[in-house]
């Protein structure tokens, strides 16, 4: 008898875990329903907008097509293999522009923002390029170096510089001083202090400059792909506006807009990855 009373206690016990289990589970599954509305709610409703003001008569669908239409001329040249091959060109100059800017303004950054002599002698050139609009330096860029890819990627290169190397310098300098005299106390070196307290406590502020960076890179790319270059997404945009192709214009830039957005999120996931010290820290 006493056997029997245990194990449907333990039943009942199990039962009432497995609600909870399933009351969680529910929880869990309406918490997500209720971001993901949140997060596509607005843009759910400009595509809406879209669709409806041309199809309505509230704007000239000649010049905004409903967006379904574009978004069929989209598929369509992505099957066609046109847009992929006019992408890849605009990949690699933006990425290349952006990772050399990135192999050269953080380590600068860095020097600058440790060392005070280098910072002295540095500062007034930063100072005179970085208020230097970078559109306005792109016909010298093309003088220089000629219509090539060389021209491009270096004008991606000059625009992503400022951010990462500003960002960079402010990370550094506004390390928190009592994490340096903590560190000090404890008898850290100089090159122990800087990459054990300095450089990780910099990071955060880093990767603010690498997300304007990026931004930046997908910008002037777009700007010097239309001011002289016979491929890239900046080109198609153009060339299709000039043959009134308008439905695949803004099949462009909406492949722009993509890139965009995987390139940012590409950026924020790093960035939780190399701070989760700092969440963790938070929580």
């Amino acid at each position: 008898m006493a056997n029997s009373g245990a194990g449907e206690v333990l039943v009942r016990l199990e039962k009432k875990e497995a609600r909870r289990s399933g009351k969680r589970a529910l929880g869990w599954a309406f918490e997500k329903l209720h971001q993901a509305f949140k997060a596509s709610i607005v843009i759910i409703a400009f595509m809406a907008v879209w669709e409806a003001a041309p199809r309505l008569g509230w704007t000239n669908a000649t010049f905004l097509p409903p967006l379904s239409e574009v978004l069929s001329t989209w598929w369509g040249l992505l099957l066609s293999g046109d847009l992929a091959e006019h992408t890849k060109v605009s990949l690699v100059r933006s990425i290349g522009g952006f990772t050399l800017a990135l192999l050269v303004s953080v380590p600068l950054g860095l020097a600058i923002g440790w060392w005070k002599t280098a910072a002295q002698y540095l500062n007034p050139l930063l100072e005179l390029f970085r208020n230097t609009a970078v559109l306005a330096l792109l016909p010298v860029f093309i003088m220089l170096l000629g219509l090539g890819e060389t021209s491009k990627i270096a004008i991606i290169f000059y625009a992503c510089v400022f951010p990462l190397l500003l960002n960079t310098i402010s990370g550094v300098r506004n390390v928190d001083p009592l994490l340096i005299r903590s560190a000090r106390s404890m008898g850290l070196s100089p090159l122990q202090l800087f990459r054990k307290v300095v450089l990780p406590a910099s990071v955060p502020t880093i990767f603010v400059g690498i997300r304007q960076a990026g931004a930046a890179s997908i910008l002037v790319l777009v700007a010097a792909e239309m001011a002289g270059a016979k491929s890239g997404l900046g080109y198609f945009i153009q060339y299709t506006q000039f043959s009134f192709q308008i439905t695949e214009m803004y099949a462009g830039i909406i492949t722009i807009s993509i890139f965009g957005v995987i390139l940012n999120y590409a950026l924020v996931t790093l960035e939780k990855k190399l701070t989760a010290w700092k969440q963790a820290s938070n929580e």
